[in-house]
């Protein structure tokens, strides 16, 4: 059974996400893009992994005080567009908390290094030129005007969420693309 550990976003911060996806179409950036019910923030990849009882129970065993998430810009790794979150101390504890007790429990996962991120579009063609990639950062970023939301999407919605628990998910390859369901 293939696993990872992640933060599920609220619809809130899908419908923004999906508005980044919409304007880089329209920079000229297409590719397969991430469907909104698989849209996560990955806190560890585990991988092909037979026991997902006892990654549960570490799951489980990790508190998790509700903290904000950001949204703040864009970037790639090669053909991969992902949105980057601000930095945030508490979810870096979350995810420091999680990778020792996975350690503990001896159940591998990879080791690299965290970059809090959420995928936006893989296999990507095209490329955002510096003055597309500074306008689509500042949607992301905060407006005081608008009480420190991101004013700047057409839904209206923020670019930040809540988040106060974390989620076993096992990813499953269908027909047209991987699937991933909470456990």
């Amino acid at each position: 059974m293939r696993l990872f550990i992640a933060v599920n976003l609220n619809d809130d911060m899908k419908d923004a996400l999906i508005d980044v996806q919409d304007t880089m179409r329209t920079y000229g950036v297409h590719g397969k893009d991430t469907p909104p019910e698989n849209m996560h923030l990955t806190l560890a990849f585990i991988g092909e992994y037979d026991d997902p009882e006892l990654v549960k129970e570490v799951v489980e065993s990790i508190e998790v005080r509700p903290f904000k998430i950001r949204l703040s810009g864009i970037g790639a790794f090669g053909d991969l567009w992902w949105v980057g979150l601000e930095n945030s101390a508490p979810l870096m504890a979350v995810s420091r908390r999680l990778r020792r007790a996975l350690a503990e429990a001896g159940i591998p996962f990879d080791k690299k290094k965290f970059s809090p991120h959420i995928t936006m579009i893989r296999r990507a063609s095209g490329r955002l030129s510096e003055e597309a990639k500074e306008e689509m950062n500042a949607h992301l970023k905060p407006n005081a005007a608008a009480g420190g939301q991101a004013a700047a999407h057409e839904c209206g919605c923020a670019a930040s969420m809540t988040v106060d628990h974390i989620s076993l998910m096992r990813s499953d390859r269908g027909k047209y693309g991987m699937i991933y369901t909470e456990l």
